[in-house]
């Protein structure tokens, strides 16, 4: 051990003593919390999650729609999405303009290509008393079938027009508004637009009450007049509609390719089953519980565990339909939380769920 030169003492490092150290450990304690805590407020993140949560809520709406009326889950209900993105690349790369200009566009192709799908594909199978195992097998097909179309058409706006049209972005078109991304408000108030109008529709017109009979229960709305097809005419129109109106936005935000159907379709799902394939408004609550749970959620556990987790995102949405279907299959909105609240207060409940989980 090194000797004083005065006194002769013996001098020790900080390394023999470990509780020296405590200063240095507190110093990179708090800058590790600094940079969690930069995640956590950061705006940037906040606004992505918000966009993604808006968009998501659009497309879930109108695959709990479908589910509603017909009872297809429709696994190509993800593909308007991508439709929508090509319109919007379309729009603004070979006629020029705003993308927000092309939403009415994007709106009515995508709501005919709904409402094609219907009368051509899935009436006649209906009819014909085809189980929701065929259905679903026939949804399977037509995401390939518009995969196709759209690989075709990307390749044609590339080789043609010299457009880029895979993983492209439209960022550079979006407009300002109030000092922030125009999307950033555009989103949200297309979805409160949404929500009103067909919460009026349902509520406060024939058709709308007409519609509520047929999702309730069909046979009796047609034996009293309801002209069932036609309701579910229009809400495949409307599912495709809004499907095709949330795509064309992606591009704004995040990257437009054929196969972004594919990837959106899980989330899309996890939100109304989170928030009950039953209810339109579930479908609202669970789209931003899992478009928030999804953004926000990744970007903390990997400021925590680290960047290698990012990649596995997709894994948020599937495990929260697994935990939604064990725990709750009606969905956040079919949850009595009066009765659950008051239940949970006797001991009895706590066995009756371990027993549950059991199974």
């Amino acid at each position: 051990m090194p000797v004083g030169p005065a006194t002769g003492e013996k001098t020790h490092t900080a390394s023999a003593f470990p509780e020296l150290d405590l200063g240095a450990n507190l110093k990179s304690r708090i800058s590790s919390f600094t940079k969690r805590l930069d995640v956590i407020i950061d705006p940037i993140l906040f606004s992505r999650a918000i966009i993604f949560s808006s968009l998501l809520t659009l497309l879930s709406i109108g695959l709990t729609l479908t589910y509603l009326t017909t009872k297809v889950p429709n696994f190509a209900h993800g593909t308007f999405a991508a439709v929508g993105a090509y319109i919007t690349l379309t729009g603004v790369e070979l006629w020029g303009g705003n993308p927000y200009h092309f939403l009415i566009v994007a709106l009515a192709i995508g709501g005919s290509i709904g409402l094609a799908q219907y009368l051509i594909v899935f009436r006649p199978l209906m009819r014909r008393g085809a189980t929701v195992v065929a259905l679903m097998i026939t949804t399977l097909a037509m995401e390939f079938i518009l995969l196709a179309v759209l690989n075709i058409y990307a390749d044609y706006l590339s080789r043609v027009f010299k457009v880029r049209s895979r993983y492209f972005f439209l960022t550079q078109y979006d407009v300002r508004i109030m000092g922030q991304r125009g999307l950033l408000l555009v989103a949200p108030t297309l979805v409160a637009t949404t929500v009103v109008l067909l919460y009026l529709a349902l509520t406060r017109t024939r058709f709308g009450v007409a519609m509520r009979a047929a999702i309730e229960d069909a046979s009796l709305a047609s034996v009293v007049g309801v002209n069932v097809d036609l309701v579910y005419a229009v809400s495949w129109f409307i599912a495709g509609g809004l499907g095709t109106l949330s795509g064309a936005l992606f591009p704004l935000w995040f990257p437009g390719n054929p196969d972004m159907g594919s990837r959106y379709i899980v989330s899309a799902f996890a939100a109304s089953t989170v928030g009950g394939v039953y209810s339109i408004y579930g479908a609202v609550l669970g789209g931003y519980l899992i478009g928030l749970a999804e953004v926000l959620g990744t970007s903390y556990l990997a400021s925590w565990v680290g960047s290698w987790l990012i990649p596995y995102r997709p894994l948020i949405p599937l495990i929260a339909i697994v935990v939604t279907l064990l725990l709750a299959p009606r969905g956040i909105v079919g949850v009595r939380w009066r009765g659950l609240l008051k239940s949970a207060r006797k001991p009895v409940f706590l066995s009756k769920l371990r027993a549950r989980l059991r199974l």
